[in-house]
C-alpha cells in the first residue's frame, strides 16, 4: 500500500535564493571570524604629536628661568648702595667749581666790611674783628649748605636713574614671559589644529577599514532579510508524495536481518 505525504515548499526561485543566502552568509561569517582586527583597531588611528606642539614645547623648555638674568640685575638694583653706580663722573667737577666760585664772591665782600670799618674809625678794631668773624661763619654755613644742596640733588638723580633702571628690569622680565607665553600659546593652539584635523582623517581611514571588514557580513544580512520578504511574500506550495509500500524483502532485513526472516517472507501464504 502507497504512503502519501504532503509537504508545504516554498517556490524553486526562493528556494534558490535562500541557499545563496546560506552560503554567502556562512562565507562573511568566517571572514570576519578570521579577521585581523589590527588592521581596524590600535594605535595607527591615533594622531601624534604634531610638530608645532613639540615646538611650542621645546620653546617652553628653553623659556623656563630666562627671567631669572633679569631679576638678578633687579635685584643688585634694589640694594642700599644701587645709586653708586648712576652718580654722575662729573659731580665732584661741578661741586669743586660751584664752590671756588662761591669763594670768589663771598671774597668779594671782605673789602665792604674793611671800607666800613675805616669810615667807623674801628679799622684794625676789636669790632672789624667780629664783624669779619661773623661774615665768615655766614660765608662758611652758606658754603655748606650750597655743597649739601649740590650732593643732594646728585643723589636724588641717582636715585632716580636707579629706580627706572630697576623697573626696566622687571619689565624685560615680565615682558620676555608674556611673549614666550604667547608664543607656546600660538604654537600650541596651531599644533592642537593640526593634530585635530590629523585624527579626524585616521577616524576616517578606520572607519573606512571597518566597512570594508563587515561589509560581506552586512551584504549576506540585508540579502536574507529580502529573502525573507520573499517568502512572506509568497505562500508556500503544497505537494504530495506517494511513497510505495515496504518491499518485504526490505522489511524482512530491517526486521529480522537473519536468512528465516527472509524465507518467511517470501513464502507468505498468498505470495
Amino acid at each position: 500500500m502507497a504512503v502519501t505525504e504532503t509537504r508545504v515548499l516554498p517556490p524553486e526561485f526562493i528556494e534558490a535564493a535562500g541557499k545563496t543566502y546560506l552560503g554567502d552568509l556562512a562565507t562573511a561569517t568566517g571572514q570576519f571570524k578570521t579577521a585581523d582586527l589590527s588592521k581596524v583597531f590600535g594605535p595607527q588611528f591615533v594622531a601624534g604629536q604634531d610638530p608645532l606642539q613639540a615646538q611650542a614645547q621645546q620653546i617652553a623648555q628653553q623659556g623656563i628661568g630666562a627671567y631669572k638674568p633679569f631679576l638678578q640685575s633687579a635685584a643688585a638694583l634694589a640694594g642700599p648702595q644701587a645709586y653708586q653706580q648712576f652718580m654722575s663722573p662729573y659731580q665732584q667737577d661741578v661741586i669743586d667749581t660751584t664752590l671756588k666760585e662761591f669763594d670768589v664772591q663771598a671774597a668779594k665782600g671782605l673789602p665792604s666790611l674793611a671800607a666800613q670799618a675805616v669810615k667807623a674809625g674801628a679799622f684794625g678794631g676789636g669790632r672789624e674783628g667780629v664783624q669779619r668773624a661773623e661774615y665768615q661763619q655766614a660765608s662758611d654755613r652758606n658754603r655748606a649748605a650750597l655743597q649739601a644742596q649740590l650732593l643732594q640733588q646728585g643723589f636724588g638723580q641717582a636715585q632716580q636713574l636707579a629706580q627706572r633702571a630697576l623697573s626696566n628690569q622687571l619689565n624685560l622680565a615680565g615682558q620676555g614671559q608674556q611673549f614666550l607665553g604667547q608664543d607656546v600659546g600660538a604654537l600650541t593652539t596651531l599644533g592642537a589644529q593640526n593634530q585635530a584635523l590629523q585624527q579626524a582623517q585616521l577616524q576616517a581611514q578606520q572607519q573606512l577599514a571597518q566597512q570594508q571588514l563587515q561589509q560581506p557580513l552586512t551584504a549576506a544580512q540585508t540579502y536574507g532579510q529580502g529573502v525573507t520578504s520573499l517568502i512572506a511574500g509568497y505562500p508556500g506550495q503544497t505537494t504530495q508524495i506517494a511513497q510505495p509500500s515496504p518491499n518485504p524483502l526490505a522489511t524482512a532485513i530491517g526486521a529480522g536481518g537473519t536468512l528465516a526472516g527472509i524465507y518467511r517472507a517470501f513464502n507468505r501464504p498468498g505470495t
